[in-house]
């Protein structure tokens, strides 16, 4: 169709619309991951036991993008029992079906593959991935997922000189099944046997306590210089006390959010928590320093056996650490841990994932349109197995996921009856759900009347944390909110005896998952789902690859086929843009 163009404006033709296909390509990249959920052995604690890793790996490998991309993650579940990878903090924009949880997909079958892909919109911080079902988290399987921020953004502190991510959690020798087991029979988790770091044990800070045969965390560094930790509390139940001998933690983030730059000797990271702290090289390097999580609020006889050791390696160090550890808050002092707390505040002059400040949200002006005060309860026997409650309830999933159920009208697989206050009722099972309003402003009190501090997460949304205190909440509580920088997050801690008030702008559809982070908690039945319906503008359509369960199974088509991963991924945007670009420069140079 060209024969009768010259050569030179035939060949202009085809550069310009090669560069109208790049334009039509350019958008927000596409980052693949294909990975393999197997078990594995391992000896955290120099005794072998089969945990699960990710590629042959434990922890997983970090899932490392940018704000705005795409992440296609192939899973191919490896286990003798079925799983699901939840994404924590991760706010799956109208898109709970990526969200990996019991409510929202079918669990993946043993030797099934499945592939999420979702976009991390409007997203930068530190979090990580889980296995969400069948207490699988004691076992592994998780890993840290770093969102950075777009180059247009600035970092509201100086680059970092290095990013270190650290994975702090409690560990038990018995398997995941064992401790489930004995959690459905009444049993404690009990005091754990150890805590990791990246799964390794403790460093041999004291031969009486700590075996030689332990292999041990070690973070390289160079004098003077700056770096990012990014700490994260992935453990079953147990608050971690996080310090660094002779080196103060400048905070600067925590689960997507820039907080006021504070310095801290010491901060407690509760299960489910994620920050960031700059640390600056700034010691003699005489030796090695340690690096310690150990237990907080945790009755022991003997907790020393219970502390994460690893080592801050100077490159220029002298010697091998030694001496006693950095010393811990006071144990029983659970003021010290809730002024803490409170004195994480929101930098509302920082850009985020948007160039507008995060405090240009101005969230203690808006009128609370819902709320909800939910009381939990330790476990206890409701129709003759041991449960726990949120506000006398006692989740039950059913087997079809909710999510599936309300896209099909799948009746009475779940009730939106779930109450906004303690009803004077005896304790039940059911599967109730918040009926959640579109862009309501709702407050959520959780008062904790168990003796152990208690994390709770809510999937798909960061709620300011407003305030929080010892005793019974009420109304006059409200008095002491921060209206103002209250930080905004995903996972906060609930002091034994006390509450914390959270507020959550519900603008993103779908149904969401309100859990406890503690897993014995979570397992025996301590969450709801809040179900957000935009009545103009629906969810995102069901997923072509969705698996089929319950109600559904027979619109299940055969998975063979999807088991093996593909021998090579189908190219990224960017290669195809590279490509293009490279042909167009090839043209430009003919011309």
């Amino acid at each position: 169709m060209f024969s009768g163009l010259p050569n030179y404006r035939y060949l202009l033709f085809l550069c310009l619309l090669l560069c109208f296909t790049a334009a039509s390509l350019a958008g927000d990249p596409y980052i693949y991951y294909d990975w393999t959920v197997s078990y594995i052995a391992a000896a955290p604690l120099g005794i072998k036991q089969q945990v699960i890793g990710i590629n042959g790996q434990f922890p997983g490998p970090i899932l490392n993008v940018t704000t705005n991309w795409n992440v296609v993650v192939n899973v191919k579940n490896d286990l003798d029992e079925p799983m699901l990878l939840t994404w924590n903090g991760i706010q799956q924009r109208k898109d709970s079906w990526q969200d990996g949880v019991s409510g929202t997909n079918c669990p993946i079958p043993a030797g099934w593959n499945w592939t999420y892909e979702f976009q991390v919109k409007d997203q930068i911080g530190s979090f990580f991935y889980f296995p969400s079902l069948s207490f699988q988290r004691a076992a592994g399987g998780y890993g840290g997922i770093t969102i950075n921020n777009r180059d247009v953004i600035p970092l509201p502190f100086a680059t970092p000189d290095g990013d270190i991510t650290l994975i702090i959690s409690d560990w038990f020798v018995k398997s995941h099944k064992e401790l489930r087991q004995e959690i459905e029979n009444g049993v404690g988790l009990g005091a754990p046997d150890g805590i990791l770091f990246n799964g390794l044990g403790p460093y041999r800070y004291d031969n009486a306590v700590v075996s030689g045969s332990i292999a041990y965390q070690t973070v390289n560094v160079e004098p003077g210089k700056t770096y990012r930790l990014r700490v994260h509390n992935v453990g079953v139940s147990t608050s971690l006390n996080f310090r660094i001998q002779s080196h103060n933690l400048l905070l600067v983030e925590t689960e997507g959010s820039y907080t006021v730059q504070q310095n801290y000797t010491s901060l407690d990271i509760h299960v489910g928590q994620s920050y960031s702290f700059l640390v600056t090289m700034d010691q003699n390097a005489s030796s090695d320093y340690y690096i310690v999580a150990s237990p907080r609020f945790f009755n022991s006889s003997d907790s020393s056996k219970s502390v994460g050791v690893s080592v801050l390696h100077y490159s220029n160090s002298q010697g091998p650490a030694s001496g006693p550890l950095p010393d811990p808050p006071n144990e029983s002092d659970t003021y010290f841990s809730m002024s803490q707390a409170r004195s994480i505040r929101w930098n509302v002059s920082a850009g985020a994932a948007r160039p507008n400040p995060q405090g240009s949200f101005k969230y203690g002006e808006i009128t609370v349109t819902d709320v909800f005060v939910l009381h939990n309860r330790p476990a206890e026997l409701i129709e003759g197995k041991w449960r726990t409650t949120l506000s006398g309830i006692s989740y039950l999933a059913p087997s079809t996921p909710l999510n599936l159920a309300q896209q099909f009208n799948i009746p009475g697989v779940f009730k939106l009856d779930f109450p906004n206050k303690m009803m004077n009722r005896p304790a039940k099972v059911d599967t109730s759900v918040i009926n959640g309003t579109y862009k309501a402003f709702v407050e959520i009190i959780f008062q904790n009347n168990d003796t152990t501090v208690q994390s709770y997460h809510l999937d798909g949304y960061a709620f300011f944390v407003v305030g929080m205190d010892n005793g019974l909440w009420t109304e006059n509580s409200r008095s002491t909110y921060n209206k103002w920088d209250g930080v905004a997050r995903c996972t906060t801690q609930v002091f034994p005896g006390a509450w914390t008030a959270i507020l959550v702008f519900l603008d993103n559809a779908g149904i969401w998952n309100l859990r406890a982070q503690n897993l014995d908690s979570w397992y025996l039945g301590q969450e709801t789902y809040v179900s957000v319906v935009n009545p103009e503008i629906t969810e995102l359509p069901v997923p072509a690859n969705t698996i089929f369960c319950g109600a559904l199974s027979p619109l299940q088509k055969d998975q063979a086929r999807r088991v093996n991963f593909s021998t090579a991924p189908a190219l990224t945007k960017a290669i195809k843009l590279i490509f293009i670009g490279f042909v167009v420069c090839r043209c430009l140079e003919v011309l």
